[in-house]
């Protein structure tokens, strides 16, 4: 009776094992992550502030959907005009992925995103000349600089 209960305990440890390494994947450092910004994001903005992206398209690690386009994704500002002491172009970088409600740190490389040149009539609506503005819907390409355990 007990080598029975034993063995069939065994059996569920396995099974629920087998079924988390199955949901478990690990996307490699170099995968391309492309990007659709939620939010603007303007080299007035001062750096550390974080900005909401969509995945563009879906990722996959040997023929498997690994992080479908449409999850949530989040970065941070990294440099920007803002800060006069350290003034720099704008510098974005990929920092959190949201799937399926769990916020998964991620680390990208960092890019400079070039939106087209203000005007004078942009500037009247509070951008100055030669400030950078991502407008939403614009979509922005990382490469993961660390493995992705998702």
């Amino acid at each position: 009776m007990i080598p029975q209960k034993f063995i069939a305990v065994i059996a569920i440890v396995c099974v629920c094992f087998a079924a988390s390494t199955l949901n478990a994947a690990t996307i490699p450092a170099g995968t391309t992550l492309r990007v659709s910004t939620v939010s603007l994001i303007s080299s007035q903005t001062v750096p550390g502030r974080s900005f909401e992206a969509k995945i563009a398209q879906d990722v996959s690690v040997k023929g498997n959907v690994v992080l479908k386009a449409g999850t949530k994704a989040f970065g941070k500002i990294t440099a920007s005009r803002a800060n006069p002491r350290k003034s720099g172009p704008l510098t974005v970088e990929l920092n959190l992925i949201d799937l399926n409600g769990r916020r998964i740190p991620v680390k990208t490389n960092s890019i400079q995103p070039a939106g087209p040149p203000q005007t004078a009539r942009q500037a009247h609506y509070g951008h100055t000349a030669g400030t950078t503005v991502v407008n939403p819907k614009t979509t922005l390409q990382f490469q993961l600089a660390a493995p992705l355990n998702l």
